[in-house]
């Protein structure tokens, strides 16, 4: 099946990705250190998006650039686009097709900031429209679902950081990810017979926060588009705003609650979800704490620094979403209704 195999691919495709795209990526950096940025304009749609999210806090923490997600209408069906001084405008698609996101670098260009695409396909329109290139280099992506490309993507965003930063502290620590990508998918068989117990779930919320508050994006449309399960994300700070009166007896909440800044408000709040209000958990962590409130718990390996946990943590989710989809006798490779390539505009 196309979409297991471009799950386990991911491993190598990460390290190609570290091996054959550094250099690019100093060259950029280097070049970007040079201009007048002050934030950074970023366009995306779906998964991308989701990546997106994860550049907001990275870049946003390491790199002290305030990442502004872009409204793409503006710019196509309003024909109203903001000032875009100052900043560096980021395109991110794995195809480059969609008219809205090249209509936002083609814009940001006509107002004489810089532009980068990230992207599978260099040469599509997005790419073509660019200043700067990041080529992903995740290959053909048969299955409609998109996971290797968002993991790329997601590579892509922290190799920017670091060369950004020039930090061989965290350089070194990149080198990490394949390894650990690899272990987690060796928990395959026992995350398909965790799927077999979801098998009637009808809806749920995904909980992440900080770096994984993506995961927790990524984890719910995987399940909207392959299991059409009504998958609603929240941060788990969010969630206690008043999303939290939906949980009774037995709802299922998925979680990403590594270690990290953030641990400490999830484990609290899993607690209460557990014991006060006894809902099912599912939970991705690796933290022995977290994983023992879980009924079905998936361990992290040991050591990931808490701003590369968004790479790794996302793989258990795909491989359950992949099972999962199994189990209710849907089709892995061709969700209903949604296409590979969508093209908004």
């Amino acid at each position: 099946m196309p979409l297991r195999d471009e799950i386990l691919e991911q491993p190598a495709i990460l390290g190609n990705l570290l091996s054959t795209g550094i250099s690019e990526m100093e060259r950029i950096a280097a070049d970007l250190r040079g201009r007048d940025i002050d934030y950074v304009f970023l366009a995306a749609r779906g998964t991308s998006d989701n990546a997106g999210l994860y550049a907001k806090y990275l870049w946003g923490a390491f790199n002290r650039l305030p990442v502004a997600l872009a409204t793409p209408s503006l710019f196509t069906m309003y024909e109203q686009p903001p000032r875009l001084s100052h900043s560096l405008v980021v395109g991110v698609s794995q195809s480059g097709q969609s008219p809205d996101i090249v209509g936002v670098l083609a814009e940001g260009k006509r107002q004489g900031s810089p532009t980068l695409a990230i992207t599978n396909d260099p040469d599509s329109p997005l790419g073509q429209v660019a200043d700067f290139i990041i080529d992903i280099r995740a290959g053909v992506e048969a299955a409609t679902a998109a996971t290797k490309t968002y993991t790329a993507e997601l590579m892509a965003i922290a190799m920017l950081s670091v060369a950004l930063d020039n930090d061989d502290s965290r350089r070194s620590l990149l080198a990490g990810v394949p390894g650990w990508a690899t272990q987690v998918l060796e928990q395959e068989q026992r995350i398909a017979q965790m799927a077999a117990r979801y098998r009637f779930m009808q809806q749920c919320v995904v909980l992440g926060r900080g770096y994984n508050y993506s995961t927790a994006y990524e984890w719910s449309l995987k399940l909207k588009e392959l299991a059409y399960v009504l998958a609603e994300p929240y941060s788990s700070a969010d969630f206690l705003h008043g999303p939290i009166a939906l949980v009774e007896r037995g709802f299922p909440v998925m979680a990403v609650a590594p270690g990290g800044r953030v641990y400490h408000t999830l484990i609290d709040l899993l607690g209460q979800l557990r014991y006060q209000q006894q809902a099912e958990l599912l939970v991705i962590s690796d933290q022995p704490a977290a994983l023992e409130l879980a009924q079905t718990p998936i361990r992290l390996p040991a050591g990931i620094p808490e701003w590369l946990t968004p790479l790794v943590s996302i793989l258990p989710a795909q491989l359950f979403c992949y099972h999962l989809t199994r189990e209710r006798g849907y089709s892995t490779e061709s969700p209903r209704t949604i296409h590979k390539v969508t093209e908004t505009r």
